[in-house]
């Protein structure tokens, strides 16, 4: 056998050897793994500097040595989950262990007829780490890269590729040797304990036989350690109590665990920490241990009892004061600058209206019962404050910002039962502005100010909603000045013009009415949603004179289409609760008809459901309009406030079913339950059913059904300017009679 021919290759094989386990070494840290290793190498080696001492030497036995220290070596690459590809570049020499195979699933016969092979299965991604190895690995340099592989299956993998080059004596490159491991277990469990554990703000740590035999690094600094190694194998009672060990004991042996409880433990150093842990029994290095996670809530315990010792309480509702929230903010940022928090500016929508028509003792119960939903809600995330007025603040500390979204939600949930004073049910609703320290704010001032802000926005959206501060807000803030500055000019510039929207029977596809819906289109901001300056227009009181023009226009409006030819058309007009409060505004409708000759019957009233806020004096105002002779209608039935107790006793003749819940009644069984009823509801109290934003030949027929008989929305005509409805109507009249 030439042993020369071989040579190079057995050194070079030789050199990867130790190089592996050097490397191997230093990825296992010492474990055993890595000593059975260390062993198995060392024997390959000596077996091989056996075979060159044999061949120097002439022996015969030289070549079955090396055939049987080949195949070794061929069995022990294959078991391995580690390839190594060598590749002598000046005798083009190309040279992979079959360990290839497992990492890429790729054959190894694939990749020696195709040297470029493990490039072209490297994720896209990553391919940008290809040119920054290539750069270091030519200039004589080793490197680690580590990067993604996409295999024939379509799994993806984690690939660390050791690059070693070799450089001749004037600089170029004449080899280099790869060393593939496969780490993806290794990265994927190293991301997720880094991500859930490492980087957890709260306490995790666990234990078994009450001794710590691991805690993570925001535990070690709870309890005054530079590192975890300080913790681990310490016994549980250097930290804290006998009281508390027992009641750890009993929660474990009771299989209590998973519940919270409050502990209080010293740290090293000698502090006092109040803490709150929940246990769960885990296992951890194959035996049963148990788990804690936990946080520090020694501010929020220090800071109730400073709230329990100081006269910083709203006399009505109990609850600490404007005062009371400064001085707490102010203390916990000072206190934990890195602890984030979140300040919640809540106000209640239509709570003026309770004030001024039921007096202010029923307002005043109102508050306090309100004050209790939200600690009822809060608990032991935050503290509840009254600002004053209808306003609280909540500060929730140290929470993520789903956590804080979830309370916002449960803070909402808890309002959509009444409030019952005196037997009689008052809806109340809040709308909720979110500031977040330190994102939005470093000083209690403007983290106070921006939630205001963003509760502004809450309220422009339709209230009864969160909304999180941006910084664009604050042009939202100059915008809404704008809007109610041009709104008070709109009128006497003519800016507003009318919409129509055919209301259409189901079956017979004849058009029984139009409603008229407002457009606004301001000289600078073009045109303005409605469901941004109705809100605007009903707080400043401006939907008032609005809304006596938008009567006036659309009644003059169906009287020259009668006059056109254009037959009788009825005509629906959508009227708020600030104008129903109006004292006048009976009078203007009587004075409004008379004017016009209108005949009283075309004329439809759309109410919604917050009349119900004061259902007293809005029954009062539709019994009068009845008498006048309009129609009366319920619109966006289901959203709102009503029972049934109350609607009986309106004079209304059409319910209007809103558009949420026509959307989903071929898909959602839960919304077809409710369309059903809503209609049955209607048959029952002698109401006919109107469907909003039906869509669908599906929705109509599914409508018609079950008993639907009129219906509007897209499906049919958009709303349209007079002179669009006008050309509306004779193209739809034909196609009816087709």
């Amino acid at each position: 056998m030439n042993f020369t021919k071989y040579k190079k290759t057995i050194i070079i094989l030789f050199i990867i050897m130790i190089l592996l386990e050097i490397i191997n070494m230093s990825w296992k840290e010492n474990s055993a793994e890595a000593w059975v290793s260390l062993f198995l190498h060392t024997g390959l080696a000596l077996s091989m500097l056996m075979f060159l001492f044999l061949h120097f030497k002439g022996n015969s036995v030289a070549s079955v040595e090396l055939t049987n220290s080949n195949k070794n070596l061929n069995n022990i690459f294959e078991t391995l989950d580690v390839a190594i590809w060598s590749h002598d570049m000046k005798q083009d020499v190309l040279l992979i262990t079959p360990g290839i195979e497992n990492l890429y699933g790729y054959s190894l016969n694939e990749f020696y007829q195709d040297s470029l092979l493990w490039k072209k299965v490297i994720h896209p991604e990553d391919l940008p780490i290809l040119k920054e190895r290539e750069e270091t690995l030519a200039s004589g340099e080793s490197c680690v890269s580590v990067y993604r592989i996409i295999k024939p299956d379509g799994q993806v993998r984690w690939i660390q590729d050791r690059g070693i080059p070799t450089l001749d004596e004037h600089g170029e490159m004449i080899s280099f040797t790869s060393v593939l491991f496969d780490i993806t277990n290794r990265k994927e469990s190293e991301d997720q304990y880094r991500s859930l554990v490492e980087l957890s703000p709260d306490i995790i740590a666990v234990i078994n036989n009450e001794k710590f035999d691991y805690i993570n690094e925001a535990g070690s600094k709870l309890l005054g350690a530079e590192s975890a190694s300080e913790i681990i194998n310490k016994h549980i009672s250097s930290f804290t109590s006998r009281e508390n060990i027992s009641m750890v004991r009993e929660m474990t042996r009771n299989s209590l665990t998973g519940e919270r409880f409050e502990l209080t433990v010293y740290s090293l150093d000698g502090k006092v920490i109040e803490i709150e842990i929940s246990a769960m029994p885990i296992l951890y290095g194959g035996r049963m241990a148990l788990q804690l996670v936990g946080r520090d809530i020694t501010n929020r315990k220090k800071a109730e009892k400073t709230i329990h010792t100081m006269a910083y309480y709203d006399t009505l509702t109990g609850l600490p004061n404007r005062n009371k929230f400064k001085q707490y903010l102010n203390e916990s940022i000072n206190e934990s600058p890195d602890q984030p928090m979140a300040i919640f500016f809540l106000d209640l929508d239509r709570f003026k209206v309770i004030n001024d028509t039921k007096g202010h003792s029923t307002g005043d119960e109102i508050l306090v019962k309100v004050a209790g939903r939200l600690e009822d809600v809060v608990q032991e995330d935050g503290i509840v404050f009254r600002q004053g007025g209808d306003e609280f603040i909540i500060v929730l500390s140290n929470l993520g910002l789903t956590r804080v979204e979830h309370v916002a939600r449960d803070i909402l949930q808890a309002f959509t039962s009444p409030i019952i004073i005196q037997e009689q049910e008052f809806f109340v609703t809040p709308s909720i502005g979110i500031s977040m320290y330190p994102k939005d704010g470093e000083e209690q001032e403007s983290l106070i100010k921006h939630a205001d802000t963003a509760m502004y926005l809450a309220k422009e959206k339709g209230k009864n909603n969160y909304q999180f501060y941006y910084p664009e807000l604050e042009k939202v803030s100059s915008r809404n000045m704008e809007l109610e500055n041009g709104l008070r000019k709109a009128l006497e510039r003519h800016e507003f013009t009318l919409h129509y929207q055919p209301k259409v029977e189901l079956e017979t596809k004849d058009i029984l009415g139009v409603e008229a819906l407002i457009r606004w289109e301001h000289p600078v901001l073009g045109m303005v949603s409605p469901c941004e300056f109705i809100p605007l227009a009903e707080e400043t009181g401006l939907i008032i004179p609005i809304g006596k023009w938008v009567l006036n226009e659309a009644c003059k409006q169906s009287k020259e289409w009668e006059e056109a030819g254009f037959g009788i058309i009825p005509m629906a007009v959508n009227i708020s609760v600030r104008q129903i409060k109006d004292d006048h505004f009976v009078e203007m409708v009587k004075e409004t008809l008379e004017q016009l000759q209108f005949e009283p019957s075309r004329l439809e009233l759309e109410i919604t459901e917050s009349i119900m806020q004061d259902f007293e004096k809005s029954t009062k105002v539709l019994n009068k309009l009845k008498k006048v002779g309009v129609i009366i209608s319920m619109d966006d039935f289901g959203t709102g406030y009503s029972s049934l107790n109350n609607l009986r006793h309106l004079p209304i003749d059409h319910i209007k079913i809103d558009k949420s819940f026509v959307d989903d009644i071929m898909e959602d069984p839960t919304q077809v339950s409710i369309v059903k009823a809503i209609i049955d509801i209607s048959q029952n109290m002698n109401f006919t059913t109107i469907a909003e934003g039906i869509e669908t030949e599906e929705q109509v027929l599914f409508l018609k059904r079950n008993a639907c008989k009129v219906g509007q929305g897209y499906h049919f005509s958009r709303p349209l300017p007079g002179p669009r409805l006008e050309s509306f109507l004779a193209e739809w009249e034909g196609m009816v009679q087709k």
